[in-house]
Order: structure tokens, then C-alpha cells, then sequence
């Protein structure tokens, strides 16, 4: 690590630098899953930036609680609790962390409120860093429902399908499933009920603090128009999307995704992986040969294990033929707070949140 620009960890609306550490003695791969984080700087040397949270005084000192889903328990805990031990020692707190297949609080005491606010920060970036290593399970999503763009994209995969140049990788398999048509605004990983429940409260937010200043009661129509892949080579494509046209109603989602991720990100319950969201629309994707149904979806940036094996298609003619597929107007009457790998009702995603738009 380049110790002139250390690792950021960012947590809500603050930022931390990682400072490197060496690497212990003995590592043995195997236990990766409960490595120690970085818990070594010496005590009180935390940049404290953010002190506006609730910490308690009691007779003996000061006291914080952590609600914390029990996934992360093990991080912090470490391999034989030499991670909470180091903590404590360092820190001069105590952690409470409740038992095994227990959800509970993280309770941090100790005589000296410097210390306390260390410890939780500290506990914060592991859970923080623990959390990018877990796959997404939830995400923001706007629905594609019209029946006339459902329809527009059957014709499509029709066309594809019937025309004599296409790649022979190219087959019905690869194609989305249409009932689950829909633009990703930004992915999520809510480990247990607590954190769905937060994440739908910031989503029902949104409305009077996003929507309303943005659309200011008016429908919001965009037209669904183009192809496009996001790597370098078009004879060798994994995901080809379709595009949201260029137009004033776009520039109004495109605003209001951003500032949706920076709501959730505020509310650190998202991660920002780039300055603006790609606006864009899955219509084939080759991991959808293993699964049908059209939940898959490659391992996130931080996801633990190797990525799930792809076979990439020559989109060229694909491209060339129908790169200005016309798949219709949508209004975009709603963003959902989508589970992962489930199926609803309508054959949609699992709805564990609905902001409505006018």
C-alpha cells in the first residue's frame, strides 16, 4: 500500500484513511473470512470528525451503543477474540458484543469519552470494510411494466434471434426476462430486518426531499432508445444494455438517481462507486444461461469468491442491426426497494419498498 495515499473508508458523510499495517505472521488463507482489521494505531489517534451521536455518561464513565447485524460479530470479535482484545487494550473500553446467532447491541463503556468515541469509530470502519466484502442483497430499482416496451423488447429479442449474422452465442437464454425489466439505481447489502426497515424509511424520505423539489409534481417520461456495452470490444460482450435517450426528462432522472445514491450513502447504507449513475437498461446478459429466471447478476466490486464464469458473445451485428432499437416510452411512476434473487406476485422482484412518483 502507497503510504502517501492510504485505503479511504468512508462512513455516511465521513471519510477515514486505512493506515497500512504489517501483515501478521502464520497468515493462513483459510482464515481470511475473520481476518483482523486495522485496529494497531496507537491510542486516541483516531481524526475524530464527527463527534454528533449519542453517548451516554454514567457514573463510571461514558457509554455508546453499536446496532450492529450479528454477520459482523465475527470481525470484530476476530480469530480467538484477539481483535476485541487488542481494541480494548488500545481504546481502554470494554466491548460488549451479545453471543453467537444472537442480534443485539454492541455496548462500548469506558472512563474516558475519547476513548469510547475511538472504539466506535474503529468498529465502524471494520463493520464498514466487512460490508463491502458481502454480496448485494437488495437494490434500488425502476420497474419497466409498460406492456408496450415489454412488448417492444420481445420483438426485439425476436429480431435478434431470427437474424442470420448474429454471433451463434447469441440464443434465447441470454436474453432478460421480461418481466423483469428494470433500471439499477445502486445496490444495497441489508444484512438483517433492522436495516431493510431503515433503508425503506430513507427511500419514503425521498419524496418530499427529492422528488417533489425535482419533479415538482409532474410525470416523468422517458423514451428507451439504443444499445449499448461497457467494455472496449464488441466481438467479445458479456452485458448489452439499452439506453435511456437523451433529453431534458432524462437529465430529471438522471439528477434524481444521483442524489437517491447520496441519500443512501449519507445514510451508509450504500456504497459510491462512481460520481453519476449509469442510466441503463439489462436486455442480455450471458450469466443468464445459468440462471433463467433473470436474477443473476455478476459478484459486486468487494464480493467474496470468484466471479461467477461468463461466455461472451460477438454483439457486433447485434449492434449494427438494431443499435437504434426504438423500445418505446416509459413513465417512471415509481422506485422500489428490491430483494435479491426473489420473485414476487407480478413476477417482479420482491418489493421491501415503494417510492411513488407523480
Amino acid at each position: 500500500m502507497d503510504v502517501l495515499r492510504p485505503q479511504i473508508v468512508r462512513i455516511g458523510n465521513r471519510c477515514y484513511r486505512k493506515n497500512p499495517v504489517q501483515q501478521r505472521e502464520g497468515f493462513n488463507p483459510e482464515d481470511e473470512e475473520i481476518e483482523d482489521f486495522d485496529t494497531s494505531a496507537s491510542c486516541y489517534n483516531d481524526e475524530i470528525c464527527d463527534v454528533n451521536f449519542d453517548i451516554e455518561e454514567t457514573s463510571g464513565g461514558y457509554r455508546v451503543r453499536l446496532d450492529v447485524p450479528s454477520t459482523y460479530f465475527k470481525y470484530i470479535i476476530g480469530k480467538r477474540g484477539e481483535t476485541k482484545r487488542r481494541l480494548e487494550t488500545e481504546t481502554k473500553t470494554q466491548i460488549r458484543i451479545p453471543k453467537a446467532g444472537q442480534e443485539g447491541e454492541i455496548i462500548i463503556q469506558g472512563h474516558e469519552r475519547k476513548g469510547v468515541i475511538s472504539a466506535k469509530t474503529r468498529v465502524e470502519v471494520m463493520v464498514d470494510t466487512a460490508r463491502q466484502r458481502q454480496p448485494f442483497t437488495h437494490f434500488l430499482s425502476v420497474p419497466i411494466r409498460s406492456e408496450d416496451v415489454v412488448e417492444r423488447f420481445e420483438e426485439f429479442k425476436f429480431a435478434v434471434l431470427e437474424d442470420p449474422s448474429r454471433d451463434t452465442a447469441v440464443d434465447a437464454t441470454i436474453f432478460q426476462n421480461p418481466q423483469k425489466l428494470h433500471l439499477t439505481i445502486g445496490t444495497l447489502v441489508l444484512m438483517n430486518e433492522a436495516e431493510v426497515q431503515k433503508a425503506k424509511h430513507v427511500l419514503l424520505q425521498c419524496y418530499d426531499d427529492l422528488v417533489e423539489p425535482i419533479l415538482k409534481e409532474n410525470s416523468l417520461f422517458v423514451d428507451i432508445k439504443g444499445l449499448e456495452y461497457m467494455n472496449d470490444d464488441p466481438g467479445a460482450v458479456d452485458v448489452l444494455y439499452a439506453k435511456i435517450d437523451d433529453s431534458p426528462e432524462a437529465e430529471k432522472l438522471q439528477m434524481l438517481a444521483d442524489r437517491l445514491v447520496d441519500k443512501f450513502v449519507s445514510a451508509n447504507l450504500m456504497q459510491q462507486q462512481y460520481e453519476r449513475v449509469k442510466l441503463h437498461i439489462t436486455v442480455m446478459n450471458t450469466l443468464f444461461r445459468k440462471d433463467p429466471s433473470g436474477e443473476a447478476a455478476p459478484r459486486p466490486q468487494h464480493g467474496r469468491g470468484p466471479p461467477r464464469e461468463r461466455e461472451s458473445f460477438n454483439a457486433s451485428s447485434v449492434l449494427k442491426n438494431f443499435g437504434t432499437f426504438d423500445f418505446g416510452t416509459y413513465h417512471v411512476n415509481r422506485v422500489e426497494l428490491s430483494q435479491r434473487y426473489s420473485t414476487g406476485e407480478d413476477g417482479y422482484y420482491t418489493c421491501s419498498g415503494t417510492l411513488r412518483l407523480p
